[in-house]
């Protein structure tokens, strides 16, 4: 109720939807309390079967699911010769990689876990402990589950453990060896985890949107064993009731809110609308199925911006929003459920976003919170690994602008669309290798690139009934790539919970590649409140355009706005495509004395120095290629701080950053010059070079704004 009162006071929250929203939350307490009376008798029930299920012997009842040709799940996993021999023959090193992965499931207990690596759970596996560090979680009633104690541990760990993706590993290594072994092990291990966690009970319940990506897990893999000798009558009736909990525990806890829904609401979704599809024998399938359909298709058009992007402000949960979409209307076509063009349509805009904000590598910039979620794990995926869903898209729409040059086939591709999408997308003609520069002024991002060049710009601030939850203080940052190599990108999230401080520099103002005002945050965020982000900073663009020598683009925000003297930032970025280089202008307008840093957050793995009295120089020590970076005001050095990069959630390595720092008067302008330099270029030179056609660049420009020609000083 305090959140909803704080949001309307911010204008973030109408009094209408507040209203609604605190009458939710009442119906919601009485419904708990509900649950929590009823948990053991809802614990106690079998799966309640649709009544010519319901009055088959349990001998029959396992004939017609091992023998159902309908419905159909996704194409590449319904059990042909086509999918196995493909796999071998398209993919004969991931294929071996996936055997041994089955094995060391099956005899050691090991699997990759996020970005922590491959960790061993034990025998046998405790699915409430801790990987990391080792707290185990309670089997309180779900709702009572505190989800953060600032020891190390961390909830989301527990979680992805929870999902049980590395399940669909084993499945598929069995239908290329149809080892029986991988069956035991399957079987053995959601026996275990049935015993271990009684319905409503403990953290694995706690969250509705982990529930129903175990679901859909659990129906990929049970799609892969069911003709196994392992599956016996006793086995499928457990099944069938761990289906039917779980389906009418998301029913039940539904994370829908009218201050504004997110991906945890979208997977409640999916997970209903899989069930829905895949077990139409269950009594409750056709009213999740109808539900889940419809509430999709309005989440849709509520989530997705007009421009194609995922509306919470990050890359991370883009691609996994998309994937939730995506795969869904793919078991959609497949069961001959029909979906509108409309939303076909946004689907594909979902597709050009992303590659759009793709840089020259294939990779994605994390740009907002990353988890590395994936929903349906068919291979494990860095949390900057998105290019996998184009080439997927490329085959769903038949659309050659998304098959990238020189992006293999993923083995995605062959288990979610079968041999017909392999075809349909081995026939499509590459797409273009120019990318050119692209505004989604929904979304705020704008991405200025030619040929190698990238840079990405971030002008994505808060809005009315958008949630903020996954936002960082990253407003007017960037992200540059240049010479094949990214060298200033976001930091990405490293972890949530398991540090709350670690948590907290990596949405901080301080750790990404804008200004920051006397230490001040962009949006107010505190450290004990990892998932709340104010809204102080009110974004505008004023301008922008794109033309063949290169483009502009100017915006500016409010965040320093609430400062005893106020200060607003405005930024314009100048791109020049065919002398290569980019100019910064930041200007500061407001009044009073002020600490200004601006930074510059540059990728781990790099060479960072200090190249003259006010550049830094930025090396690939690899290939060789640099970017300098150049103040072109202030006649001091940068101070290189050492901070953190993450590319995949719970990894980092050390970076640095350049910041320029000054204590000045305010109205005040900055400028930068950010020059790539190839193999084989001559960094004085062509700092140099650049800085002369800038200088004209600027002089030019003055004159024209005053009538005169102003003076340009260099340092």
């Amino acid at each position: 109720m305090i959140s909803g009162v704080r949001g309307v006071l911010s204008g973030r929250i109408g009094i209408a939807r507040a209203m609604l929203e605190a009458f939710r939350r009442g119906r919601s307490r009485v419904s708990r309390r509900r649950e929590r009376a009823q948990l053991e008798e809802l614990a106690a029930q079998r799966a309640r079967l649709r009544p010519e299920f319901q009055s088959l012997s349990s001998s029959n009842l396992l004939k017609h699911f091992r023998e159902r040709s309908t419905p159909s799940f996704l194409p590449g996993f319904e059990l042909t010769d086509a999918t196995p021999s493909l796999q071998r023959e398209i993919f004969p090193d991931e294929t071996q990689r996936l055997i041994e992965s089955a094995w060391r499931i099956t005899k050691g207990h090991r699997w990759p876990l996020l970005g922590f690596g491959e960790k061993e759970f034990g025998g046998p596996i405790n699915w409430h402990r801790d990987p990391l560090s080792g707290r185990i979680w309670p089997l309180d009633y779900h709702a009572d589950i505190p989800l953060w104690h600032n020891d190390g541990s961390d909830i989301r760990v527990l979680w992805e453990l929870n999902r049980l993706g590395h399940l669909i590993t084993l499945g598929r290594a069995y239908s290329l060896t149809k080892e029986e072994q991988f069956a035991v092990e399957f079987f053995a291990q959601v026996e275990s985890w049935q015993q271990q966690n009684p319905l409503g009970r403990g953290a694995n319940w706690s969250c509705a949107m982990e529930v129903a990506l175990r679901t859909m897990n659990l129906l990929a893999a049970f799609s892969l064993f069911r003709r196994s000798a392992n599956l016996s009558q006793e086995r499928l009736l457990m099944l069938l009731t761990l289906f039917d909990q779980h389906g009418a525990h998301i029913r039940r806890n539904l994370e829908f809110t009218y201050v504004a829904t997110s991906n945890h609401y979208l997977s409640d979704i999916a997970g209903l609308l899989w069930l829905g599809i895949m077990l139409p024998e269950l009594s409750g399938a056709k009213e999740w199925r109808e539900w889940a359909l419809a509430e999709m298709l309005r989440e849709m058009d509520k989530q997705i911006l007009p421009d194609g992007a995922d509306y919470e402000a990050s890359t991370g949960y883009h691609r996994l929003v998309l994937e939730l979409f995506l795969y869904s209307f793919i078991l959609c076509r497949a069961t001959e459920i029909p979906i509108a063009d409309k939303y076909w349509r946004k689907l594909q805009a979902m597709l050009v976003y992303l590659r759009g904000i793709l840089r020259p590598d294939g990779l994605a910039p994390l740009v907002g919170d990353t988890d590395g979620g994936q929903v349906l794990p068919i291979v494990g995926r860095s949390a900057d690994d998105h290019a996998y869903l184009l080439a997927c898209g490329a085959a769903v729409f038949k659309d050659s602008q998304f098959k990238l040059p020189r992006l293999e086939p993923p083995p995605e591709l062959l288990w979610l669309l079968g041999e017909e999408g392999l075809r349909d997308y081995e026939q499509l003609a590459n797409a273009n290798e120019e990318t050119s520069s692209q505004a989604f002024p929904d979304a705020g991002t704008y991405v200025l690139r030619h040929e190698d060049l990238y840079l990405l710009f971030n002008a994505n601030g808060t809005q009315e009934g958008r949630p903020a939850s996954h936002r960082h203080n990253d407003l007017l940052s960037i992200e540059v790539s240049a010479c094949g190599r990214a060298f200033i990108v976001d930091p990405g999230s490293y972890v949530y919970t398991a540090d709350l401080h670690e948590r907290h520099l990596f949405r901080s103002t301080a750790y990404h590649s804008t200004v920051q005002i006397d230490d001040v945050e962009q949006n107010a965020i505190r450290e004990d409140a990892p998932f709340v982000v104010g809204v102080e900073a009110r974004v505008r663009v004023l301008s922008r355009e794109s033309t063949a020598e290169g483009g502009r683009i100017v915006a500016e925000h409010s965040g320093y706005e609430r400062l005893a003297e106020p200060v607003k930032h405005r930024r314009t970025i100048t791109f020049n495509k065919s002398d290569r280089w980019w100019l910064f202008e930041d200007e500061l307008t407001g009044r009073g004395k002020h600490l200004v840093a601006a930074r510059f957050h540059f990728d781990s793995g790099l060479e960072v120095r200090l190249f003259d009295s006010s550049s830094v120089m930025v090396r690939d020590e690899t290939s060789g290629a640099c970017l300098l970076v150049c103040s072109l005001d202030l006649d001091q050095p940068a101070e290189l701080e050492t901070q953190f990069t993450s590319q995949h959630y719970g990894s980092r390595a050390e970076s640095l950053s350049a910041c320029w720092a000054t204590k000045t008067n305010v109205p005040y302008k900055l400028r930068w010059a950010i020059v790539p330099v190839c193999v084989g270029e001559n960094p004085g030179e062509r700092l140099n070079v650049s800085k002369s056609k800038l200088e004209s660049r600027l002089l030019v420009s003055l004159s024209s704004l005053t009538g005169q020609r102003q003076p340009v000083y260099w340092v």
